[in-house]
C-alpha cells in the first residue's frame, strides 16, 4: 500500500511522531497526504518549514498538505493561512488515530487544541523508521520550565510520561524488527516519572526496561539536563554495558551570568563535576552539548567562559546554534548581541567541537569496537563516533571492527 509522504523537522521527538502519523495516515486511507512535522526551536526552523510547503505543494498539486508539529501548534493561524495548506493539526491531536480517520469529513480544518490542558502521553507502538537504523522510543514529552530562550513548553505543553509497561513493549516491538540500538527520546527526560505514581526516577525506569528488554543490544539517552540526573542512573552509567558511554548535556552556555539569564539551573562548577564524576565511574565516555552562541547580553568575556567550559569538559559532540529571538519569549525583549557577532561566535565553537572529534578519533586508532551500522559502510561506535567501515555488513548490524585512522571527522576501520 503505498504510504504517505512525511517531511520531518527538528528533534528525535519528532522523528519518532512522524512515524506514529505514518501508520496513522494509512490506515486512514490518506495515501496521497503530505505531512509536515515542523519545529519551532528557531525562527529559522519555521522559516524552512513554510518555505517546504510551498515547495510541496508546487510538486505534488493534488496532495492534501498537513501541517502540525511545534511551529503549527503556537502559530496555527500563519499556517493556515498559507494557500497551500489543507489542514493544521495540534501537537496531541496529530498523536490520535481518530484525528486521520475524520479528515475531510466533518473535522474543522484547524484542530489546535489547549495544549496546556493535556496531561497524559499515551504510548504508540511503532515499528520502524524509514531510512533509519537506530530506534527511537518516545518517554516524556513536554516541559514545565521556563527557560528564557525557549518557546518549546509552549508547543508541548506540561512534562508527562509514559509508563513503563508502554515503554517496554515499544522497545520489544523494535527489537523484534530488527532494531540492535534504540535512543529513548522526549523534550526533558531528566523529568520522567514525576507525574506517574510511584513518582519512578528515569534511572529506575532505565533499569526496569533494560531488566525487562535484555534482547536489546544497546541503549542510549537523549538529552540530559546535568543537575537532574538521580543516583539509580548514575550507578546504571557505572555498571551497564548495554547503556552506551555517550551522553548529550543541555548545557547551552558556560558563563554563570548567562546560564542565570536563562534561567537555567545549573552552574558551570555543575557541568565540570557531573563530566568528572562521568569520567571517572565511565572512563572513555564522550559528551555533547547544546550550546547557544550569542544569548542576548553575551559579552566577549562570557561568551570566552562558555568556549573554556567546553575545552575543560572536553565535550565532544557540539550542536551549536547561533541565539535566535523567539516571540513570546523573556529573552527577546533583552539586549540583543549583534547577528554577525553570533555568527562568529557559532562558528568559533564549531571550530572547537571539531577539534575534539579529532581527538577523540585519533584516541579510538587501534582500538577494535562493535559499531552499529548506519548504512553500508558507516558505522556507528559505543561513544557515538562515526566510521568508514567494510561495506559488507547490513545496515542494522553490530560488528565488530578495528579503527585505523581519521580522515577528518569519521574514523577509518577495517
Amino acid at each position: 500500500m503505498p504510504t504517505p509522504e512525511i517531511i520531518t523537522f527538528g528533534c528525535r521527538l519528532n522523528a519518532y511522531e512522524s512515524e506514529v502519523m505514518r501508520r496513522h495516515a494509512q490506515e486512514a486511507g490518506l495515501t496521497k497526504a503530505v505531512i509536515v512535522n515542523t519545529c519551532a526551536v528557531t525562527a529559522e526552523a519555521e522559516r524552512q518549514a513554510r518555505q517546504s510547503i510551498r515547495k510541496l505543494r508546487r510538486e505534488h498539486p493534488d496532495a492534501t498538505i498537513i501541517v502540525t508539529g511545534c511551529a503549527a501548534q503556537i502559530g496555527p493561524a500563519k499556517f493556515a493561512a498559507m494557500d497551500e495548506v489543507d489542514y493544521v493539526i495540534g501537537n496531541d491531536v496529530k498523536m490520535k488515530a481518530e484525528t486521520f480517520a475524520a479528515l475531510g469529513e466533518t473535522e474543522p480544518r484547524v484542530q489546535v487544541q489547549d495544549i496546556q490542558a493535556v496531561h497524559e502521553t499515551a504510548a504508540h507502538l511503532v515499528h520502524g523508521f524509514e531510512g533509519i537504523r537506530r530506534g527511537f522510543v518516545q518517554v516524556q514529552n513536554g516541559c514545565d520550565h521556563r527557560c528564557t530562550f525557549c518557546i518549546i513548553p509552549y508547543g508541548r505543553g506540561p512534562s508527562r510520561s509514559v509508563p513503563v509497561g508502554g515503554i517496554v513493549d515499544q522497545m520489544r516491538a523494535l527489537v523484534t524488527a530488527g532494531y540492535n540500538e534504540i535512543a529513548l527520546t522526549g523534550v526533558d527526560i531528566t523529568a520522567y516519572g514525576a507525574d506517574l505514581p510511584g513518582q519512578p526516577t528515569l534511572g529506575q525506569m532505565v533499569r526496569r526496561v533494560l531488566a525487562l528488554v535484555p534482547e536489546l543490544p544497546r541503549l542510549r539517552l537523549s538529552s540530559l539536563d546535568p543537575v537532574e540526573v538521580d543516583e539509580d542512573l548514575w550507578r546504571l552509567i557505572a555498571d551497564e554495558p548495554r547503556l552506551m558511554p555517550h551522553l548529550h548535556l543541555s548545557l547551552q552556555a558556560g558563563d554563570d551570568m548567562v546560564l542565570k539569564r536563562m534561567k537555567r539551573r545549573h552552574t558551570a562548577a555543575d557541568v565540570i563535576r557531573f563530566c568528572e564524576r562521568a569520567r571517572r565511574l565511565r572512563p572513555g565516555i564522550a559528551f555533547g552539548a547544546d550550546i547557544i552562541a550569542g544569548f542576548p547580553t553575551e559579552d566577549d568575556a562570557m561568551f570566552e567562559n562558555t568556549l573554556r567550559l567546553v575545552q575543560d569538559c572536553d565535550l565532544t559532540w557540539l550542536h551549536v546554534f547561533p541565539y535566535s529571538a523567539r516571540a513570546g519569549t523573556p529573552a527577546a525583549k533583552m539586549p540583543q548581541v549583534k547577528s554577525d557577532v553570533r555568527k562568529t561566535r557559532a562558528a568559533r565553537l564549531r571550530d572547537e567541537g571539531a577539534k575534539a572529534v579529532g581527538r577523540h578519533l585519533d584516541s579510538l586508532i587501534g582500538q577494535k569496537l562493535e559499531v552499529l551500522v548506519e548504512q553500508p559502510g558507516l558505522g556507528c561506535t559505543p561513544t557515538f563516533a562515526k566510521l568508514t567501515i567494510p561495506n559488507t555488513a547490513p545496515a542494522g548490524a553490530i560488528i565488530t571492527v578495528e579503527v585505523t585512522g581519521r580522515d577528518g571527522e569519521q574514523g577509518v576501520a577495517r
